[in-house]
């Protein structure tokens, strides 16, 4: 008589938690929205954990690649355009025409921090450097975000972190 031993094993994970600028989003699946459109989320891979969903438009509108994270997936548009991905040592960088659309910097452990410059399917363009995302029109003209500086902060449990409008407003930590 043979006995089967099932093992079961238990995965521990810890919530991801990604640096937009200088802000935390702890278990936070859409870190940037813009109007109905996420921009930088974070999903599940079986064999990795978590990582970033980004996808890249370009200034048009063209959906040219997603990148998932440190893999593009080109669009037939986006290898037409000439998009490049590039991974370096601590960082991977997506260029197109020579110019940097976004960066991830690799850090210890499962973190990583995101500089991002994207633009929206409607040819808005959002920035992400050092606080408060930047969005601009597609004439280049700044739209006021409320004047508000955020800097530091910490997001956690929320479905969406930071969420922009076209006309200027902003939700932080949406539920």
């Amino acid at each position: 008589m043979s006995t089967a031993v099932k093992e079961e094993r238990l995965i521990y994970q810890t919530s991801p938690a990604v640096t937009l600028a200088t802000n935390t989003f702890v278990n936070v699946p859409v870190i940037l929205q813009y109007e109905n459109t996420p921009l930088i989320s974070v999903v599940r891979e079986q064999q990795l954990g978590f990582t970033t969903e980004i996808p890249i438009y370009h200034s048009d509108g063209t959906y040219l690649a997603k990148v998932r994270g440190t893999r593009m997936f080109s669009t037939i548009d986006g290898a037409k355009s000439g998009l490049v991905m590039r991974s370096l040592a601590h960082i991977t960088v997506c260029e197109l025409n020579g110019r940097t659309v976004f960066e991830i910097q690799h850090a210890s452990g499962d973190a990583f921090r995101t500089r991002a410059e994207l633009h929206t399917p409607d040819g808005v363009f959002i920035k992400c450097a050092d606080s408060m995302p930047e969005i601009f029109d597609t004439a280049g003209k700044s739209l006021n975000l409320g004047g508000i500086n955020m800097q530091n902060c910490t997001f956690r449990n929320t479905r969406i972190g930071i969420q922009i409008f076209k006309d200027g407003r902003m939700g932080m930590g949406v539920r």
